[in-house]
């Protein structure tokens, strides 16, 4: 570990130089992460809103892709399982897309699921591997795991506006460690070219 700001970058020197070129790529997704999050804060039905068209969106591209791989490969012997996944997946996410206020309650309660089960894989793993931006990965989680409590509690009563909100400030927390980590890249010291000979 380097003893100075950042506290948890990686002394392996390969891994530091390749995040250094990466440095600017990390402060634009944190800052658009931040952006999205405030709007999805200050907006929250309409981010509520948001989120299960997208997921909606994903459900239906995810059932193009297994109905035209089971098509493709029509002697396979997974071929109807497949082919009923990809009908399961467009029915839910076209159910989604029409009626996006009524399942705004179910998705809330998979939004906790999806929170709290994220925010301990990142613990977890943050703690176990120790890799370049751990700590603000650790933080990360952890208000992950917050968030979905408080999803969890609040269900269903305020399931129209919980999504937008919490989906802001989770892509908020995002966006800082985005930006925190970018930041910590520009922070450290340059590779020294030895002189010429």
């Amino acid at each position: 570990m380097i003893a100075g700001f950042p506290y948890f970058v990686s002394l392996d020197a390969e891994e530091v130089k390749h995040l250094r070129k990466s440095g600017g790529w990390f402060l634009a997704l944190g800052i658009i992460l931040i952006l999205l999050g405030t709007l999805a804060i200050s907006y929250p039905f309409l981010g509520t809103l948001a989120a299960v068209t997208f997921f909606g969106f994903m459900l239906l591209c995810a059932a193009g892709a297994e109905v035209a791989s089971a098509l493709w490969a029509r002697r396979w012997g997974g071929f109807v399982l497949h082919l009923l996944m990809g009908l399961l997946y467009l029915f839910v996410g076209a159910f989604f897309l029409e009626r996006p206020t009524e399942t705004a309650a179910a998705f809330t309660l998979m939004l906790a699921v999806i929170f709290l089960t994220s925010g301990l894989f990142r613990v977890v793993v943050a703690l176990t591997q120790r890799f370049s931006g751990w700590g603000w990965t650790i933080l990360s989680g952890l208000v992950g795991i917050v968030l979905g409590i408080m999803i969890w509690r609040q269900w269903p009563a305020t399931a129209y506006w919980v999504i937008g909100t919490f989906v802001g400030i989770e892509m908020l927390f995002n966006g800082v460690s985005w930006v925190m980590l970018g930041m910590a890249m520009r922070s450290l010291p340059k590779e020294e070219t030895p002189p010429p000979a």
